[in-house]
């Protein structure tokens, strides 16, 4: 029914209302993160005529969660109304469940989330020259080719990274374990810190298997990393609120924006734990790899 109902919205967007090509499939999308929405709560057997709003605000949630912006957030909420006004337009429905859909709440507003171009500026902006300029490289790298909270970065550990399969074990909250695949130039740039700048530390004892170390050799705190962070912003130019959890608001909304599945965003930012032998026998989560392939900008 889902496919017969947009490929109707697809006929109607483009004759009678002349959208451009690309304004369609920006309205299309829209529909097709609701329907992958049905399928994580099981609900594929609802028709549209039979979402009702509270379907549509937990939807909403799920956006919310995922770490999309206010305006993104908006956006999807608009295609959403529109294809429901196309339903009663065509008297394929009485009832318009989106029609008393709000836009998100002000209070509701997520820091801000950067653009690509201002990730890399921020990259860009790393003295490598600098005693800890790779490592703080690579700490955005990951931080933005991750979509990582700040306490799982600072906890990363060397035996948890998993080169030849490009993956990550993350554990986070709960100390709930999930896998995620890293991007290329993440990989790229631990390598490069971890082989040139890291083994050249004295390392605290109890610290051998973190990551990131600080000048004493060892893990740096969540408070340095905000710190690094900030000194990168202030340098950079840019007029914006910024944490390490903005750049997990910016992976998710970059990697949903650009048309990923819900289901691997949601896998991937931690809504679902797994084993510690997964990386070996879960065959199936190549898809998290595809969809880091296809849809994150630094790959």
């Amino acid at each position: 029914m889902w496919d017969i109902q947009k490929k109707g919205f697809k006929g109607f967007l483009a004759i009678e209302k002349s959208l451009s090509d690309n304004s369609i499939e920006a309205y299309l999308r829209d529909i097709e993160k609701l329907t992958q929405y049905l399928e994580l709560e099981n609900k594929t057997h609802l028709t549209p005529i039979q979402v009702t709003l509270e379907d549509l605000q937990h939807f909403l949630s799920t956006l919310f969660e995922l770490g999309l912006s206010a305006r993104s957030q908006a956006r999807i909420i608009s295609g959403i109304k529109a294809f429901y006004n196309y339903l009663i337009i065509e008297n394929l429905s009485t009832v318009n469940p989106a029609e008393l859909l709000e836009s998100p709440k002000l209070g509701r507003k997520l820091p801000d989330t950067l653009s690509i171009e201002e990730i890399q500026t921020l990259i860009d902006t790393i003295d490598l020259s600098s005693m800890n300029g790779e490592r703080n490289k690579a700490i955005l790298e990951t931080l933005y080719g991750c979509g990582l909270r700040v306490s799982e970065l600072v906890n990363l550990k060397i035996s948890n990274i998993y080169f030849d399969e490009e993956f990550i074990k993350v554990v986070g909250k709960g100390d709930k374990e999930r896998l995620v695949p890293i991007s290329g130039s993440a990989l790229k740039q631990i390598g490069i810190y971890l082989n040139q700048v890291r083994n050249h530390v004295k390392i605290a004892t109890g610290f051998e298997d973190f990551v990131f170390l600080n000048r004493s050799g060892k893990s740096l705190t969540r408070v340095m990393i905000f710190t690094i962070i900030k000194q990168l912003t202030e340098k950079a130019g840019i007029k914006k609120t910024i944490s390490p959890h903005t750049f997990r608001h910016s992976f998710a909304t970059h990697l949903v924006n650009a048309g990923a599945d819900l289901r691997a965003v949601q896998d991937m930012l931690g809504h679902v734990s797994i084993t510690t032998t997964e990386i070996y026998m879960h065959l199936d989560r190549s898809y998290l790899h595809e969809e880091i392939r296809k849809f994150h900008p630094r790959n």
